[in-house]
């Protein structure tokens, strides 16, 4: 796919943002990724084995009932508690929040010798492409809605042969990490491709982030006080950035 520009500063990305706006009359979402040459996938279709979905979360669930204090009924509930703990499933995290994305995108510096993108999706047109209607301005729909009963896991294994396109979608921020991140998702339903493989008119846009550029947009980036406590508001990340400013 065509990529529109290349982001090499935080005035960069400001001046991108305003060229996307001056055409576009929705909402935008973003995600950022270490590596350039990463598709829009979601966990359980990169791992390179066929363990399923459904596995995992009943692997998942049996030891996890224990330790929650709440009681999770919900399929979608389970598959955002086990997003948030690093297993695979079929949601991708994006973020409403532009400067959120380019943390992701350069603050493994593992991944400096690469260069990383800033993907920017249009969620209400993408929605079109699963034949989602546009109620209203903005509309998109959450895991509580009609639209998502198909995506349920229940629903995928009672009806495995039915192939539908990824969609959008709001769901409550019910943690203070999603909160923070500003974060939204995409779900898969049961075909592999790519988001970017779906798309025909726009719906997704890349930008560049060439690896020479990912330390001074960290730099940028702090100045601005993104950093890992005001994306990941949890003890364990005060005490990392303590250490980096201080020892």
């Amino acid at each position: 796919m065509e990529t529109k520009a290349e982001i090499k500063t935080i005035g960069n990305l400001i001046t991108q943002l305003k060229k996307v706006s001056m055409n576009c009359n929705e909402d935008i979402w973003f995600r950022g990724q270490s590596d350039f040459s990463w598709g829009l996938s979601p966990g359980i279709h990169r791992i390179n084995n066929s363990t399923s979905e459904t596995s995992l979360l009943s692997r998942f669930k049996q030891s996890a009932a224990m330790l929650i204090q709440k009681r999770y009924d919900d399929d979608f509930d389970w598959l955002f508690l086990m997003q948030h703990y690093g297993l695979p499933t079929r949601l991708l995290d994006w973020s409403e929040s532009p400067l959120s994305a380019l943390y992701f995108a350069v603050i493994d510096e593992l991944k400096d010798g690469c260069d990383a993108s800033l993907w920017l999706l249009k969620p209400t047109e993408f929605n079109k492409i699963a034949n989602i209607p546009t109620l209203e301005k903005n509309f998109i729909p959450s895991f509580d809605d009609e639209e998502l009963k198909n995506y349920s896991i229940k629903s995928l294994s009672s009806n495995p042969r039915n192939q539908l396109a990824p969609i959008a979608t709001i769901a409550t921020r019910n943690s203070p990490r999603i909160q923070a991140q500003l974060g939204v998702f995409t779900i898969h339903h049961l075909d592999i491709m790519p988001i970017e493989k779906f798309c025909k008119n726009h719906e997704v846009l890349k930008f560049k982030i060439p690896a020479s550029s990912k330390s001074k947009l960290r730099e940028e980036l702090a100045l601005l006080e993104i950093n890992k406590f005001t994306l990941f508001p949890e003890l364990s990340s005060i005490g990392e950035i303590i250490k980096k400013k201080f020892i």
